[in-house]
């Protein structure tokens, strides 16, 4: 899926691959404390139950995503764009490519948590995600409460 963007020119929603997969862990360390391996992600390209995309403008990659299906509930694993491609649009076209998806596969909702003191949390908003709980201590290193946040369809 191809998307105009302002600051980026042309960028890309590609199905994630292997050939990804090195620069997304390493991604994923700059992102996450608890960070997915580069195995992680391999096994994730032809998992039947999941749906990972990565970004791209001219061959580089921006930033990734992916989510797990369960019948017709769709659960966001993780989100996540270079520092320097941030507030950028990145992170809405990864986040609405996965919508689509959920929603094209019959979807009644896509969900994820997100730690509190995450800026994303005000984008995921804006997406039309709304706060459906809190989980306690969910998060380690540090330790914080996630919000559990869905977009119903």
């Amino acid at each position: 899926m191809k998307i105009e963007n302002s600051e980026l020119g042309n960028m890309e929603i590609v199905k994630m691959t292997k050939d990804h997969t090195e620069a997304l862990a390493d991604l994923e360390k700059l992102c996450f404390s608890e960070p997915w391996s580069k195995k992680s992600l391999d096994d994730m390209v032809d998992h039947a139950s999941a749906y990972f995309v990565t970004a791209l403008h001219d061959g580089n990659i921006l930033g990734y995503g992916g989510m797990h299906c369960s019948i017709d509930e769709f659960y966001i694993d993780n989100i996540a764009v270079y520092r320097r491609h941030r507030n950028k649009g990145v992170g809405s076209a990864i986040i609405n490519n996965l919508a689509d998806e959920a929603k094209r596969r019959g979807g009644k909702f896509i969900s994820l948590e997100v730690r509190l003191s995450n800026k994303a949390v005000d984008l995921y908003k804006r997406l039309g995600f709304a706060e459906e709980g809190r989980r306690k201590n969910f998060y380690t290193q540090p330790r914080e409460d996630a919000l559990i946040l869905t977009r119903r369809f």
